[in-house]
């Protein structure tokens, strides 16, 4: 039988991992992901449409502290950005059930790993995954195979040779 989809952390807590594991995999909706997937296209087209920029949020993020011009446009996708996953959480509260179990400086530790493979392979997923892939790029399409391998690998480490998070 699977649980109930928890709503708070309370009732994160109460479950077991195996049965959190089984109400995940049975909560995924085709239509969400389909939605997600189209706004998130749509932006992508957009920007470059509008302004022939690339969506790629690292390279935007680090424009916007160390180019000197040039800082509208990047604020304001940024800004849009957040503005849209707090206007999600708002309108459906819950919905996105909260992350337990993983220690401060790790989540710190991965945080500037990822900035770090960010500068180390010229952009990060949204740059490449997203709109080098639609361009074909060769260099993307390597890049977001080896992003997704390291993904993998990681998560498989932390989670199961470290036991962060489980």
């Amino acid at each position: 039988m699977v649980p109930a989809r928890p709503e708070t952390a309370a009732d994160f807590d109460r479950l077991n991992p195996e049965d959190a594991i089984v109400s995940y995999i049975t909560d995924f909706t085709p239509a969400v992901a389909l939605g997600g997937g189209l706004l998130i296209g749509a932006a992508a087209v957009l920007l470059m449409a509008g302004i022939g920029r690339i969506a790629g949020i690292s390279g935007m993020l680090h424009g916007l502290v160390s180019d000197g011009g040039n800082r509208g446009w990047r604020a304001s996708f940024l800004i849009g950005l957040v503005a849209g996953a707090a206007l999600y959480v708002l309108i459906w509260p819950g919905d996105i059930p909260a992350r337990h179990g993983f220690p401060t400086l790790a989540l710190i530790v991965a945080g500037l790993l990822v900035g770090a493979g960010t500068r180390l392979g010229s952009g990060c997923t949204s740059g490449h995954g997203v709109c080098g892939i639609a361009r074909q790029s060769p260099r993307s399409m390597t890049a977001t195979g080896i992003f997704m391998a390291c993904g993998v690998v990681t998560a498989i480490v932390v989670r199961h040779l470290l036991g962060i998070g489980s």
